[in-house]
């Protein structure tokens, strides 16, 4: 472990981000000026308080130096990037161990020409298909089928959305049902990405609660057992991180670049409460397939998590955009994944850069240590067995899709 000098003292955060040091400070805009500058007031000294002590060190009680004044008190946490002394093995994979499959993608490149870059991308990195998550319908659907898989037949694959058009009609349960039979005629191979993380799928915060249409809403029960009967698995975004719902304060788990995510306080149920909603949909329509994803946004807990899917055999995950869960808690991300090699499909969330690939492959694939990570944690290589990396890149995409055997 790399041993640096506690510099995370006093630290609150602001409307400019973090800050830190003991001594009093204001948070302002970048346009304002000095002359307009207000005293802030004296931050609380965290040092004597003995729950943010126990929750920064633990049981070793303290930093174990004499914490001092410095320049670094002046630092943002958010522009915090600290330099790495471990030296320790660093794998480069340019390719997946097996032809993959993204299950988890969206609509990252607009024209032809950007969707043959993403083809050649693709190859280069041993990406067999994309499986796009498009969350659209009617002519904007229509239009992605003719970018994507009509142009590049067998690399991409698109799922289509909820129609959100006059949901408070009395027809809407009709329509919604009918535009859906009409995507999948159109090549819809699923339903997704449907996003709930509290103000209903329209994430329209301006709606009050009795008006929003949340994913077990009476409204959608004939379109969740008409995906079941089109066999059109649904990837399902409920909830979000739980360190969402809690105050973006010192115990904030999350930088600020994650803080407009934050729900705490705001109109919406709560983290449990969501994911209860989830279960009961899952339990509600047990021939349809829903696919958690981001690991259910449940990655934290996964003891939590397996409850789930012992529970209901129709509920499967994608690890997308949780890298950084799998990725902090190696060894018990491997025995999950291991366990439940059939039930996870891959996926990245992330764009089509290369190398976002090919970090992927290294997490997955290699036992390297204390690697940068996306949200300043370090990550640890899982190391996966050959049967786990197959099933996780393509098998289960193969089987649950019903795609043609891959190579």
């Amino acid at each position: 472990m790399v041993k640096r000098r506690d510099f995370f003292r006093n630290s609150l955060i602001g409307t400019a981000g973090i800050a830190l040091g003991g001594m009093a400070f204001e948070c302002k805009s970048p346009n304002s000026s000095p002359s307009a500058a207000t005293p802030g007031p004296v931050p609380k000294d965290w040092h004597t308080d003995p729950e943010w002590s126990k929750i920064k060190y633990g049981e070793w009680g303290g930093p174990g130096v004499s914490a001092g004044p410095g320049p670094m008190d002046t630092i943002l946490v958010k522009d915090y990037a600290p330099r790495s002394s471990v030296i320790t093995t660093e794998t480069f994979l340019p390719k997946a161990k097996y032809p993959a499959i993204d299950c988890h993608i969206h609509v990252v490149a607009n024209t032809p020409q950007e969707v043959t870059e993403w083809v050649k991308t693709m190859d280069e990195v041993g990406l067999d298909k994309s499986i796009i998550l498009t969350e659209a319908t009617g002519s904007a659907f229509d239009a992605l089928v003719k970018l994507f898989p009509k142009a590049h037949p067998g690399r991409f694959l698109l799922f289509c959305g909820i129609d959100m058009s006059d949901i408070d009609k009395p027809d809407y349960s009709e329509r919604v049902v009918a535009e859906l039979v009409r995507c999948h005629k159109e090549g819809a191979l699923g339903v997704g990405e449907v996003i709930d993380k509290g103000f209903g799928i329209a994430e329209d915060p301006a709606l009050p609660r009795n008006k929003r249409l949340h994913i077990d809403d009476a409204r959608l029960d004939a379109f969740w057992e008409k995906c079941a009967e089109l066999k059109m698995p649904v990837n399902l975004h409920v909830a979000d991180h739980p360190s969402c719902w809690t105050p973006l304060d010192v115990f904030q788990e999350r930088s600020p670049d994650y803080q407009h995510f934050n729900m705490f306080g705001k109109d919406v149920p709560s983290y449990e409460e969501m994911i209860s909603m989830r279960n009961r949909i899952v339990e509600k329509h047990p021939k349809t397939t829903f696919i958690a994803c981001h690991l259910g946004n449940q990655g934290h807990d996964l003891a939590k998590l397996s409850i789930a899917l012992d529970k209901y055999p129709n509920l499967y995950l994608d690890t997308s955009a949780r890298d950084y869960e799998i990725g902090r808690t190696p060894r018990a991300s491997a025995k999950f994944l291991t366990k439940y090699k059939n039930r996870v499909f891959f996926g990245t969330d992330q764009g089509r850069e290369k190398s976002l690939y090919q970090i992927h492959w290294r997490l997955l694939e290699s036992a390297d240590e204390y690697f940068a990570g996306r949200v300043g944690w370090r990550y640890y290589g899982l190391e996966l067995p050959d049967q786990v990396l197959e099933a996780l890149y393509r098998g289960n995409a193969t089987r649950i899709f019903d795609l043609p055997k891959l190579g």
